[in-house]
């Protein structure tokens, strides 16, 4: 009787064995949430594809939301929530006010400690514009400057001299003039000379170009720096390129089509975008375009166009999400999307590398990008910043359309933000 038990229980113990033998390895999920047109998204899913080749036991639940402004508000409410994703790209202007409720992990020590990537791996302005409160919050993805898109073919059969890597603001504004028609003689205008969004980031550029600030201190800022006659100078020409150059679609042309549209169907000669546009531009057949860098004033300056990896605190698996962040920005996972076109690579060796600069593949000029990275500025790092150039950018856009003067605009934007200025933590 107990050489049958003992026989029992041992044939138990074996079969337990070879059961829990059989049962897979537990997996640790990884929520990640991203933005963008299908063929970023195309990228991304290309980059978790290979990550989990290599990682087997981190499983990346990929989320995607077409629309940026939904993509936010996503953000803000699952924050609110207490049920971010664990990993999410975020735009360097946005990572104050999360990084100061806490809802962002640092990730400064795990750089640090990391055998895969290093600091000094990256364009120094790219990992400075994360730093907040003397903390890494997020690993840059890119480094983008804002650049002008432009069809070639609408330019050689104007017979206006292509943008060069050194042209002026008289140049753009000239070439505009001349790109801006009447195609079929009824009075209307069908081709626009240029396109670019009436927003507080996109003068921006041209502020600094002339020397100025877009606040009164940059080290302690306690008001938009608007209000004096050379800020109001800067700001009447980017006004005028609409209200008096008539180069660019009025409110109502540009509401029945956007800018970006009229660019890929071929009817708006330039374009202000920044690197995050050239997969959808891929697309396009019917033309050929390029890119060249922002028309210069008194110096030459562009806008820092920067999103992170960021990790939320309450991620549950942190190793794992760190795991995912520290191979998408390694020399490997900066090359699938860069493949792409989607970014210009936050690493030095791949934004020097054919996978970036590939000769065969649309803008021609890619090199732009990164010649133009000594040239990026970047906005103030306060909590309130993006409700600042929001409330700004409403008054920039009611004055580039005719419905306000520059002088009531800019008075009107210093008066709403002040009130943000104020609860601002820095």
């Amino acid at each position: 009787m107990l050489k049958r038990t003992l026989s029992s229980l041992f044939l138990a113990v074996g079969l337990l064995s070879l059961l829990a033998g059989c049962q897979t390895t537990t997996t640790q999920p990884v929520s990640f949430l991203v933005f963008g047109d299908p063929e970023e998204y195309a990228a991304y899913e290309s980059l978790v594809a290979q990550f989990e080749q290599k990682f087997p036991e981190i499983d990346i639940e990929l989320g995607h939301i077409p629309s940026q402004s939904a993509y936010r508000q996503q953000l803000t409410t699952s924050f609110a929530s207490n049920t971010p994703p664990d990993v999410m790209l975020m735009n360097q202007r946005r990572i104050a006010l999360f990084a100061a409720e806490g809802g962002l992990e640092p990730l400064g020590q795990y750089l640090s400690e990391s055998d895969l990537i290093q600091e000094a791996d990256f364009f120094p302005p790219a990992i400075q514009a994360f730093q907040f409160r003397d903390q890494l919050w997020c690993i840059p993805q890119n480094v983008s400057s804002l650049v002008v898109y432009y069809n070639r073919d609408l330019f050689e059969a104007a017979g206006v001299p292509l943008p060069t890597n050194d042209w002026t603001r008289d140049d753009f504004v000239s070439a505009a003039r001349a790109l801006t028609q009447d195609t079929n003689g009824d009075g209307t205008t069908d081709q626009y000379g240029a396109g670019v969004e009436a927003s507080f980031f996109r003068l921006a550029p041209f502020l600094w170009q002339d020397g100025l600030e877009l606040v009164d201190n940059p080290a302690q800022p306690t008001q938009l720096a608007l209000d004096n006659p050379a800020a109001q100078a800067t700001f009447q020409w980017f006004v005028d390129l609409q209200v008096k150059e008539k180069v660019v679609p009025d409110a109502v042309a540009e509401g029945a089509e956007e800018s970006e549209s009229r660019f890929l169907n071929g009817t708006l000669a330039m374009f202000f975008n920044s690197r995050r546009g050239v997969p959808t531009y891929r697309t396009i057949e019917s033309f050929t375009w390029d890119v060249a860098p922002l028309p210069r004033g008194q110096e030459s300056a562009s806008v820092l166009h920067s999103d992170g990896y960021c990790m939320a605190a309450l991620a549950a698996n942190k190793e794992a999400a760190w795991t995912f962040i520290e191979f998408a920005n390694s020399a490997e996972g900066q090359t699938i999307i860069a493949q792409s076109g989607r970014t210009v690579p936050s690493l030095t060796a791949v934004a020097n590398s054919p996978a970036f600069l590939d000769p065969t593949k649309s803008p021609a000029n890619s090199q732009i990008f990164v010649d133009t990275i000594p040239t990026l500025r970047v906005v103030p790092m306060l909590t309130t910043w993006v409700a600042i150039e929001e409330t700004a950018g409403k008054e920039i856009e009611r004055a580039f359309y005719g419905q306000a003067t520059v002088a009531e605009a800019s008075r009107t934007a210093i008066e709403l933000t002040q009130p943000y200025f104020a609860q601002a933590e820095q």
